[in-house]
């Protein structure tokens, strides 16, 4: 699904320098690469406070903790993505309110997040999903409207551009009151182990997240807040700013990619392509409003499962993401949902399928995966 061998021979010298050079000088943990690549990711996010932490799930929880929310307080978040987004909510003993997402886009569904909304709702969580912002002019309206925070899952979709309503351009994940991603190995920036970070430009926000990230200290052994253990190393530091100048050009190199792969199904009626809603007011093919973290199809004929071990057996790597929604997980059921209220996501999780994604991919081998798949998909 990802080569990232192949990336890092592209960059071995720089990475083995850099690593080889924290060696030398045992600044393991909060040493100057860490201080360096926060303030260039801020420079390439325009935000005012960047906040490394040691990973994606830690940036959500910490996030949540700044604001103030607590325990009771219902934070609204998409049925449809992966299940760190809800295990915070409930880590904090927040009450989580799934709701359905867009058939399209996959991301949240606006009606949805309205209907849900009670007097006991604090935030909304948009997820950013496969690389596509959420519709983030009506969720910031919502949250307008009702006095709401919202928090941005920015885990797969760094380096996205948004282009609200009035033609103003910013990065997914600086929309928000708070936005936070992951540094996974696998995302379009990833480290070579965990790491996170959070954005934001409420200075007070910052200040309070700075100090929840190293046990509540802002001063050695003086614990104003309860915080946690929480740090970006500087050996993922110094990866991650080798890569971040690189960033633009890996996600061109994924659209090229999802552009191919796009073209290849545009005649198939069993086979629904990705869509791309936020135009950036860019010609599609250079659109910068979606970084395809992932290339996920809808197979539509029933086939899905079956494609699924095929692909498998040919030793074509795919992956299904995600088999069962939220609301069915054992940890996350609840009495309050209703089957009805997710049709879209219950038909998703049927008919979803990601293809390899990533910036080593060829012209060879996107024309042997496609073709597999068409064969397969209307045999």
């Amino acid at each position: 699904m990802v080569d990232l061998n192949g990336q890092y021979q592209s960059i071995k010298e720089q990475i083995n320098l850099s690593i080889s050079n924290i060696l030398e000088t045992s600044a393991f943990i909060n040493g100057p690469e860490v201080h360096s690549f926060q303030k260039e990711l801020e420079d390439y996010l325009d935000v005012k406070h960047v906040i490394p932490c040691a990973n994606g799930t830690d940036a959500l929880q910490i996030a949540m903790m700044g604001l103030g929310l607590r325990p009771g307080d219902e934070v609204i978040t998409a049925d449809f993505t992966f299940a760190a987004t809800v295990e915070v909510i409930a880590l904090l003993q927040l009450t989580p309110v799934l709701v359905d997402v867009e058939e399209d886009t996959f991301n949240i569904d606006i009606s949805a997040v309205e209907k849900a909304i009670t007097p006991k709702t604090k935030a909304i969580v948009p997820v950013h999903l496969f690389g596509q912002c959420a519709n983030m002019d009506a969720i910031m309206a919502l949250a307008e409207k009702h006095d709401l925070y919202v928090i941005e899952d920015n885990a797969q979709a760094i380096g996205a551009d948004y282009t609200d309503s009035e033609g103003k351009k910013q990065k997914a994940g600086t929309i928000g009151h708070v936005g936070s991603t992951s540094f996974f190995p696998s995302k379009n920036l990833g480290c070579y182990g965990d790491g996170g970070a959070i954005f934001t430009n409420d200075d007070a926000l910052a200040h309070a997240i700075r100090g929840i990230v190293n046990h509540g200290m802002y001063e050695r052994y003086h614990h104003d807040v309860v915080g946690v253990n929480s740090r970006l190393d500087s050996i993922q530091a110094a990866v991650l700013r080798a890569k971040l100048p690189l960033l633009d050009g890996y996600c061109d190199a994924r659209r090229k990619a999802a552009i191919k792969y796009t073209k290849a199904f545009e005649s198939q009626d069993n086979i629904v392509v990705p869509v791309t809603v936020n135009t950036c007011g860019m010609a599609s093919d250079i659109c910068k409003c979606h970084v395809f973290h992932q290339y996920t199809l809808r197979i539509t004929n029933g086939k899905r499962d079956a494609l699924v071990e095929h692909l498998n057996d040919n030793q074509i790597p795919c992956g299904v993401y995600y088999p069962i929604p939220l609301h069915k997980q054992k940890a996350y059921a609840d009495e309050r949902y209703n089957e009805v209220d997710f049709p879209k996501t219950n038909k998703l999780v049927k008919e979803v399928i990601s293809l390899p994604m990533h910036t080593e991919l060829d012209d060879e081998q996107i024309t042997h995966i496609t073709n597999a798949i068409i064969a397969f998909v209307n045999g």
